[in-house]
């Protein structure tokens, strides 16, 4: 493979794909004023995307293992750029959701094989140079999606969006060239079964809670029930109950949802707080939005390194704590300036990838070499989920509060992404106290015979 190539390339496609989220972020307000919706039926425009992608990334990633690489981005990069297509001329609500679904089903094969093809085809050597590239290419997508968003919305409407997702086309036959060639792996199996099992599970519960509908609850609590006893039965299944009797990692699993609650709720409620109580334009809004998701950027090539010298505990709880004073300013003076904004998030962005980068670390630090790849995929698919059930609560909570006016709103549902942020930062301390004695009983040698 030549790697030179494919590397850079791959995460321009991923600077794309990750992208694709922010820049809807800054553009929802405009969305829900030219398509006359309301923000709960906005907040799908970006938790549809989310759950799929997190879905797709999963089902990617547990194909590889069968189907070659080749094949398989060739189906997701058409999915995205043909849906990216469609999503031109999506001028109605109906066809704007179905495309950011198609959209999500075809993104997730950039994020879930990237790890896959530099784990088998680059050596030990150079791994970590490649991971990092494909890692910055994450972190510029939140930097420079804002301002790309607001621009584009600004000059071309929000349906021009679309045209720099259908730019994966254009890298598609360079990736075919120079990707290696591989064979269908026969005796490796996948369970289809338990992957349609796991997007009814997330589908059925985010309808569940976004339509308020006691109906789906059910359907969604019987499909969870029906996914577990399948579980039981099948001999290699797509989600691994083994990863479960890890200790401390159901823990984490738990973190992980809570703080993509609160990040994509703020991401969620940041362009509409600028756009409602200060009249921002897009353009405006990315620019408001842009410094903190840039010095998170910048950022990212230090926290790795001070993660392995200072261990995972110590950002895990610097990370929260600081996502926690952040929203304790935006709820108590969110009305105040424009400006709190753009400050509390010059802190939230790096808070968080230090939050997530020390969460996704100590996870595959505490999994068996044999799960980390079943863990690390359902890992990311819980905070997936948290962060899209998180968009869509916080889109209801806006217009559900009785007797609230909609500046009021905003404190109570940034309230609430506060409660959640101290859950998870209990359940840090509690993991970090858990650790210390597992270690300690690890060390002790007792005297004696």
């Amino acid at each position: 493979m030549k790697e030179k190539i494919v590397m850079p390339l791959w995460t321009c496609c991923l600077f794309i794909v990750v992208m694709n989220t922010t820049m809807f972020n800054v553009s929802l307000p405009v969305i829900i004023r030219d398509l006359q919706i309301t923000s709960d039926l906005g907040s799908w425009v970006i938790s549809s995307y989310s759950i799929g992608y997190a879905l797709s990334t999963v089902i990617y990633s547990r194909l590889s293992d069968r189907i070659p690489v080749r094949k398989l981005v060739t189906v997701g990069l058409l999915i995205l750029g043909c849906s990216s297509v469609l999503g031109l001329f999506a001028h109605n609500f109906a066809l704007l959701l179905t495309t950011r679904i198609l959209q999500s089903a075809g993104a997730g094969v950039m994020a879930g094989l990237g790890l896959v093809i530099a784990s088998r085809y680059i050596p030990v050597e150079r791994r970590g140079a490649a991971l990092a590239l494909i890692s910055s290419g994450s972190a510029m997508a939140f930097g420079l999606g804002p301002i790309v968003g607001g621009l584009i919305s600004e000059y071309m409407g929000w349906n021009g969006l679309f045209a720099i997702t259908v730019l994966v086309l254009l890298a598609l036959p360079v990736l075919l060239y120079f990707l290696p060639r591989e064979t269908v792996n026969k005796e490796q199996p996948f369970d289809l079964t338990g992957a349609l099992l796991t997007i009814v599970n997330a589908t059925t519960l985010l309808v569940a809670i976004t339509q308020r509908s006691w109906i789906w609850l059910v359907i969604g609590i019987v499909s969870l029930a029906t996914h577990i006893l399948y579980i039981r039965k099948a001999r290699l299944p797509f989600v691994n109950p083994q990863v479960f009797r890890t200790p401390g990692f159901t823990r984490l699993i738990i973190i992980g949802f809570c703080v993509l609650v609160v990040n994509l709720g703020n991401l969620f409620l940041m362009p509409l707080v600028l756009a409602d109580l200060y009249h921002r334009s897009a353009l405006a809004i990315g620019l408001l939005i842009a410094p903190g998701a840039i010095i998170s950027a910048f950022c990212t090539r230090y926290v790795g390194r001070w993660i392995d010298r200072y261990g995972n505990m110590r950002f895990m709880l610097i990370g929260q704590c600081m996502l926690a004073a952040v929203l304790v300013l935006f709820m108590l003076g969110l009305d105040q300036s424009a400006l709190i904004i753009t400050g509390g998030y010059v802190f939230f962005s790096p808070a968080l990838s230090a939050s997530m980068a020390s969460l996704n670390n100590e996870a595959s630090r505490v999994l068996p070499r044999n799960q980390i790849g079943s863990g690390m995929g359902l890992l990311q698919l819980i905070q997936f989920f948290g962060g899209s059930v998180s968009v869509a609560v916080c889109g209801l909570l806006l217009h559900a509060i009785p007797g609230v006016t909609l500046q009021e709103a905003y404190h109570v549902v940034y309230g609430c992404l506060l409660v959640v942020c101290l859950i998870s930062l209990g359940l840090t301390l509690w993991h970090s106290k858990a650790t210390s004695v597992s270690n300690r009983d690890l060390t002790y040698v007792p005297s004696g015979r």
